[in-house]
Order: C-alpha cells, then structure tokens, then sequence
C-alpha cells in the first residue's frame, strides 16, 4: 500500500479554501459550545425582545379597542342589554344622514380653526422671545408651562365663569368700557372663541416648549455668518430658523390637530346648568360630546361607535393633509434654493469672467 505525500499545490488550494469563504462572506464552520449559541441568540433576538413591551401594550390598549369599537358598530348594541342583532353599515348611513351629527362636526372643526391658528403663532412667538438672551429664562420658561399644569377641569370652570353673560368679568370689562354685552353661552361663534380661549390659554405654552427646544438645537454659527452678511434679526429668524424647526412644527401641527378633533371637557363643563350637552340649541356641541351623548344619555352604544370611527377617519384624512401640505412646502422650499444657489452661481461667474477680461 502506498501512500502519496501532499503537494505544494493541495497546500495552496487548502489555505486558500478558508480565504475564499471569508471573502464570499461566511466564516470556516465550527462547533459553538453552549455560551457562544446563547450570546448568538442574543444579539438576534435580544432587540426584539426590548421592543416587544410596547407592541403589546399598543395591542391590548390601543388595537384591541379599536377593533372592538368597530364590531360594535356594526350591531345594534344597547348600553343596558348589550349586543342586539347585526346591522352591518347602517349605524354609519344613519350617523351620515344626522343632522346632529354634521353640526358637532362643524363645530368641533370651527373650535378647531379658532384655537388651533393662532395657539401656534402664539406659540412660535413665544418660543422666539424665549430663545433670546434675557434676564431669568428658567422662571419664564417654567411659566409659560404653568397653565399646562392646572387640570382641564379648574381651567374650564374658571374661564365659564369669567364667560358668563349676567355676572361674567368679560362681560362686566365690556360693558364698563361702554360695549354691549356678548351672549357666549347662547350664541354659536361667541361661545367657539370662549371654548377656543380656554384651549389657546393651556397649550400654547407647551407647545413654546416644544419649539424653543427645536430653536436651540439650531447652529448658532449659521445665524453669525447671516449676521455678518447683513441679514437682520426677522430676516434670521424667517430664512435660518423657521425652516430648521419645520419637523418640529409638523410634529406640533399634528398633535394640535388631533387633540383639537378630540376636545371635550371644555365644552361638557362650559356650560354646566345647560341640559342638553353642547348648549340649549347644540351651538357648541364637538363630535365627542355628541358621541359621550349618544352613547350614556341615548344608550345606543352602536351608533356611538360608527361616531368614533367616523371621528377617526377624520382624524386620518386631517393628518394626511398636513403630511402632504408640508411636503409640498418642503419641497417647495428646496427647489427654490436650488434657484437662489444656481443664481449666485451664474452670477459670481460672470464676476470672474469680467475681472479677467479687465485684467487682460
């Protein structure tokens, strides 16, 4: 029996076999004890595991009453005795032909619009000043967050109070300059400024908040170089700090609108003497007092659930919008700086092209 020597050649092609799977991307394979299998595992699956919380929590208190709203919906399900029996869409074509229902739409989009609009420019106005170099900035940042902190409910009462068309203090202000007085309980855009008022007067701080934190991050190189060439303070603010806080004010826009779709303790506690929720004529009653109307005065807990899921849709179509909205602005925004780049460009250009020509 004879045996033959390995060569050079089977020597090469053994090493260079383990070179060639390291470069195809997979390691020579070796037997792993226990501890390398577990800290493997580990690092696959540990990130999933870290995550899993709230996926589950979002399940059980977000998803699952979502669609457990939504099958309810479509039953004719009483408060009392529970499920009834299965009426598919008609829950929502009734809600749809409801004249109630439209009118709490428009109110809560015109509550909406009056606290929303000018919440934010207030909001950005304030943020502003914050964001200068003035004497105790940590009291007056703490201030603004005050009304954030007192409970919607206090708020509420107070200004439905200070509201009040006999012995109200804006009244009283008014009438001592020699005004009439305004019916804000009565009346339906009075008593949407007076709902709007309460809303602009505890979140307008918080969302200044939100905003100052975007200014800081700013570069203050960027607003030094601008100074230096000539750009003054409105200017700045207008072309450096505006568009560098724009995913902070989506983020506000976004969150303003769903809380203001969303109002209710405001108008159920604005006027507490009334008997019908929303006002004697429904002037004032948003999409979700007539849902918590529908649902614990009428008991018709089906209906109730077509209103929350119409109120959602809403919800999506609104923030959609402001998506899209604000990345037409961006882009907007990008092809016109494109424009100012390319002229700046052309024109330095023709600079050099002139000063060579006059050095020649």
């Amino acid at each position: 029996m004879t045996t033959t020597a390995p060569t050079a050649r089977d020597d090469a092609a053994g090493a260079a076999a383990p070179a060639a799977s390291r470069r195809r991307g997979r390691a020579p394979r070796a037997d792993l004890n226990f501890k390398q299998r577990l800290s493997r595992f580990d690092v696959k699956a540990s990130p999933y595991f870290y995550i899993a919380p709230f996926f589950i929590l979002f399940g059980l208190v977000g998803l699952f009453p979502l669609v457990y709203t939504f099958v309810v919906s479509l039953n004719n399900w009483n408060l009392l005795t529970g499920p009834g029996e299965w009426v598919g869409f008609k829950n929502y074509a009734a809600e749809l032909s409801d004249p109630f229902f439209w009118n709490s739409l428009f109110n809560t989009i015109s509550i909406f619009l009056l606290s929303a609009i000018p919440q934010l420019i207030a909001a950005v106005f304030i943020a502003a000043i914050l964001d200068q170099n003035i004497r105790a900035k940590t009291f007056w940042r703490m201030s603004v967050l005050l009304p954030y902190v007192v409970t919607p409910v206090a708020v509420t009462l107070i200004f439905s109070s200070a509201f009040d068309e006999k012995y109200g203090l804006i009244n009283n202000m008014l009438q001592a300059i020699g005004l009439d007085p305004v019916m804000w309980k009565t009346q339906t855009f009075p008593s949407h400024v007076a709902i709007a008022s309460m809303v602009n007067w505890r979140w307008t701080g918080y969302n200044a908040l939100i905003l100052l934190a975007a200014m800081q991050a700013v570069p203050r190189d960027i607003h030094e170089s601008a100074a230096l060439d000539g750009a003054g303070s409105f200017r700045r603010f207008f072309s450096i700090t505006l568009p560098s806080i724009r995913p902070t004010m989506i983020f506000v826009i976004i969150t303003a609108t769903i809380g203001g779709l969303q109002i209710f303790t405001e108008p159920k506690l604005f006027n507490p003497s009334s008997a019908v929720p929303g006002g004697p004529q429904r002037q004032y009653q948003t999409t979700v007092l007539y849902l918590w109307d529908m649902a614990f005065n009428r008991q018709n807990f089906g209906k109730a659930s077509a209103i929350a899921w119409l109120l959602f849709l809403l919800i999506v179509v609104f923030g959609v919008l402001n998506f899209l909205i604000s990345r037409r602005i961006a882009s907007t925004e990008s092809r016109l700086s494109k424009k100012r780049t390319a002229k700046r460009l052309q024109a330095s250009r023709i600079l050099a092209a002139a000063s060579e020509e006059k050095n020649l």
